[in-house]
């Protein structure tokens, strides 16, 4: 049914935006990993509503348990459930959109293809289901950093037409956090928050691009053909919310380039490794890492749900007029961020196990 992803690590969301709460099962996790609610709480809050004033202003605390799978602080091999309770749903600012489609969010194909929905909030196709995969990829992100010294920095590169110049090879967390529309350079981010909040004031939204970096990746992550890395990285940040495009490196730019611009030439660092001296593949060559930064980007459509007004048909087949109620982001962007690290994170960790059980067990 499309709730599970990974393989080794594997993880499966559950719950509705206005239902009793919304989790995760985490399947796969190492035994003895120390891990405790509050470390997975750091990436919930960066997810959660409420924030500030250019994101929704549902309060919701999304405080995390873990029901089941660790023991005295550490993981225990079985499966990991994590549930994060709703606690200030309005369902009666859905009551219109029951009969009547939002334009260009998933209420008409939900009806299509499942012919019943969840229009309280929308159900699973709220940026609620979200929660589950952060709360997995704090997880993932601890496993990546403890055993290869991974680190995972997303931030907002761009708003609209308003574009940050950011350097993905030394962009700290602390930069990214300094301002509440995520984008770590600081005058960019003024305009930013400018161009949101006239947005919500004039009750439409706007989209963007989050850029992503993991850095200290080893590697050999990623498999030839069906299985490359950048494809499972496509698939994990394309599966959120308001997801229209994906790019690493130096993606659609790169088809400006010559061969001979665009190559990564090699050489060797005074360790005695191969490196290249550019990074236009992003990290991946041939689907699998090569030790180089990970540098992708993804594009997020602007919030569907909108305070103008639109033209819209029923669930009858009436054509009608809708200007949504509810609270709603007028920039999925600040918040994506954390969610888009998460899928990172899920995807490594998973290629992190792949190629410990395929490529080390007749080596050790």
């Amino acid at each position: 049914m499309g709730n599970t992803f990974g393989h080794l690590f594997r993880i499966t969301t559950f719950g509705e935006s206005h239902g009793g709460g919304v989790g995760v099962v985490i399947d796969g996790c190492p035994p003895q990993l120390e891990i405790s609610e509050a470390e997975i709480q750091v990436d919930l809050d960066r997810r959660r509503p409420g924030q500030s004033k250019i994101t929704t202003p549902r309060k919701e605390s999304d405080t995390c348990e873990i029901i089941s799978g660790v023991f005295e602080g550490k993981t225990l091999g079985t499966p990991i459930a994590i549930l994060v309770r709703n606690k200030d749903a309005r369902s009666q600012d859905y009551n219109e959109m029951a009969v009547k489609y939002r334009p260009s969010h998933a209420d008409a194909t939900y009806d299509a293809k499942y012919g019943i929905r969840n229009w309280k909030g929308g159900g699973r196709s709220s940026a609620r289901e979200t929660i589950g995969r952060v709360a997995a990829g704090a997880i993932a992100k601890k496993i990546l950093q403890q055993v290869t010294g991974v680190e995972i920095v997303g931030y907002v590169k761009r708003i609209k037409d308003i574009e940050a110049e950011v350097d993905p090879n030394t962009v700290t967390l602390e930069q990214v956090e300094s301002n509440i529309v995520r984008c770590p350079n600081a005058k960019c981010a003024e305009t930013m928050i400018e161009r949101i909040d006239l947005a919500r004031r004039d009750k439409d939204s706007l989209g963007g691009v989050v850029e992503c970096v993991a850095r200290n990746v080893p590697k050999g992550l990623g498999d030839p053909v069906f299985d490359k890395l950048e494809a499972d990285l496509a698939k994990g940040v394309m599966s959120l919310p308001a997801t229209k495009g994906f790019e690493i490196g130096s993606g659609f730019a790169g088809t400006t380039m010559t061969g001979s611009e665009h190559n990564d030439e090699f050489y060797i660092d005074e360790n005695g490794e191969t490196r290249t001296v550019s990074n236009r593949s992003g990290g991946v060559q041939g689907g699998i890492s090569n030790g180089e930064n990970i540098v992708i980007r993804v594009a997020f459509k602007p919030t569907a749900t909108i305070g103008k007004e639109q033209k819209t048909v029923t669930k009858g087949g009436e054509e009608t007029v809708l200007a949504a109620k509810g609270r709603h982001d007028p920039c999925v962007l600040p918040r994506a961020v954390p969610m888009v690290e998460a899928m990172v994170a899920l995807v490594l960790c998973d290629r992190l196990l792949y190629n410990q059980a395929q490529c080390k067990t007749l080596s050790v």
